[in-house]
């Protein structure tokens, strides 16, 4: 018998992602420096309840994908004097992420 995902993941490891720009007041659980930032996928962390509408007793129980994802220091903060090679990894709810916009170059 064949299982029918309802909610597949947007995202598999390996892709880039655009962490979004928004600006909602409260408190939610993306750092304002990681707004904008583009990050690679490193691993797929399972569903869970969403903190952001548990915070405010506002969930029904629905899930949403959660990700692992990475980006250099220096990306993050420009003027980083440590190593090249230095990341950060951080785990960021789906609604948080949009794909990579290709230049119409690369289409």
């Amino acid at each position: 018998m064949e299982t029918i995902e309802h909610n597949p993941a947007k995202f598999a490891v390996g892709d880039e992602a655009l962490v979004a720009q928004k600006f909602p007041i409260g408190h939610y659980r993306v750092p304002m420096y990681m707004r904008g930032k583009k990050v690679r996928i490193l691993r797929r962390l399972g569903k869970y309840i969403n903190p952001e509408t548990e915070a405010f007793g506002k969930n029904a129980g629905d899930k949403l994908w959660c990700y692992l994802v990475t980006i250099t220091q220096i990306e993050l903060w420009p003027a980083y004097q440590g190593k090249a090679i230095d990341k950060l990894e951080i785990e960021i709810f789906e609604p948080w992420l949009e794909p990579v916009k290709l230049s119409t170059n690369e289409q």
